[in-house]
């Protein structure tokens, strides 16, 4: 069985860069997502709080583009690391409870 790459993670959009295109042409959004939680971590309660860069391509990207700064949403997808840089979320869907 190969090794998976997912991610699921409940963030607010804290900030969204401009539209932009992909040589392909393809719609492509960057986003800065700001995740806020409490864990139990060796039977004591751990506060995390990270901030996650994120991509999004195609009709998501211009979906994810109309939501308000701020909002909350349930974000699924994987992580790369292009050129070795730091790891980038590439959001594959995500939803409101």
């Amino acid at each position: 069985k190969p090794p998976e790459n997912q991610l699921r993670i409940t963030a607010c959009i804290a900030e969204v860069k401009p539209l932009r295109y992909t040589p392909a042409g393809l719609p492509a959004l960057d986003m800065l997502l700001e995740h806020s939680s409490g864990v139990v971590q060796d039977q004591q309660t751990r506060q995390v709080q990270a901030k996650v860069k994120a991509i999004a391509i195609g009709a998501l990207a211009e979906t994810l583009a109309r939501q308000a700064i701020g909002s909350l949403w349930n974000f699924s997808g994987f992580v790369s690391s292009p050129r070795g840089q730091s790891l980038v979320f590439h959001i594959q869907a995500f939803s409101q409870d």
